[in-house]
């Protein structure tokens, strides 16, 4: 069988992304844009892909087409709908960064704590030379330990992140569906949740629900002035109303790896954030350590050489 990578350049180059069992034509792009897709793809069993829209346009015109394996977990950018209409299969990889975006997410969390980036750059330009005490603090620095961290969707990775948290002495609530009653114990009622912690950090799955759930309503409810943290998808947060709640010091501060255009647009507002000492960005890598790269090969190898065994 065929397949086709469309944007293998979404992985780091020193990551071995070799054709699973089964593939016996191979061909990688390192990006595609949307006019190329039918033409590199007319011959194609399988398309593999991270981020490229795969639109009912791009599937009715493919008709060898039998898999669409994606390279990622979130499956909004695959019209679903043509992919049962067409008789294709559609497979999604889970699980495989549930070490690297925790990880990331207390990477971001003590960057803005302690004001990381902030102190870095004063070393870097000269205002520490040109303080000349032994150290600086013009900025807090805040510890980690006896805070409350309210978590925002609590799958394998919220579970991880409140391990992790609970190490460093933080009290974690579990924040329930927004409206919802607390299923049971371990679950405090989304708003309660907003007013008593200190850091939100947010795993959820971008829906209807959870679009803009972070927004002006929202965030006047976070009544400590937490450091909101976003390792799940930008549009999340409504970026306007959290920029806004920076700039009038309503909240400490923001780490994200994840925005509502990717790469990030150059009017976003959140770009203006970039001095502020509790702020720091990443583009979208929390997933991305080797071991999670390779993780999810293995994985997607796994499922795409079961799909031609049984296709067979």
């Amino acid at each position: 069988m065929q397949a086709v990578f469309l944007d293998k350049g979404t992985f780091s180059d020193n990551v071995d992304l070799p054709a699973p069992t089964g593939v016996t034509d191979y061909i990688t792009y390192n990006d595609t844009p949307r006019a190329l897709i039918i033409e590199r793809c007319q011959n194609a069993d399988i398309i593999i892909t991270n981020k490229v829209q795969i639109s009912a346009e791009v599937i009715a015109n493919l008709p060898n087409l039998k898999l669409i394996q994606l390279t990622a977990t979130g499956m909004n950018n695959v019209d679903q709908e043509a992919c049962a209409a067409h008789n294709v299969t559609l497979y999604n990889v889970a699980g495989y960064a549930v070490k690297s975006v925790p990880e990331h997410t207390f990477m971001l969390m003590l960057n803005a704590m302690r004001a990381g980036l902030h102190y870095h750059n004063e070393v870097i330009d000269g205002t520490w030379v040109e303080n000349g005490n032994f150290c600086l603090l013009d900025i807090p620095l805040i510890d980690l330990e006896d805070k409350t961290l309210g978590i925002i969707g609590i799958g394998t990775i919220g579970k991880r992140v409140t391990d992790i948290a609970r190490a460093f002495g933080m009290t974690v609530l579990w924040a329930e569906h927004q409206g919802r009653t607390p299923r049971n114990d371990d679950y405090t009622a989304f708003d309660e949740v907003l007013a008593c912690a200190d850091v939100i950090s947010l795993h959820c799955p971008l829906n209807d629900a959870t679009k803009h759930l972070i927004n002006k309503d929202t965030l006047a409810k976070m009544t400590k002035k937490p450091l909101l943290i976003n390792v799940a998808r930008g549009g999340i947060v409504d970026s306007q109303a959290l920029t806004d709640a920076i700039h009038s010091e309503q909240i400490l501060g923001y780490g994200s790896d994840v925005f509502e255009q990717e790469p990030i647009a150059e009017d976003d507002p959140l770009l203006s954030l970039g001095e502020h000492p509790r702020v720091i960005f990443s583009p979208h890598n929390a997933w991305g350590s080797k071991s999670a790269q390779e993780t999810l090969w293995k994985m997607l190898s796994k499922q795409v050489s079961d799909f031609i065994n049984q296709a067979q």
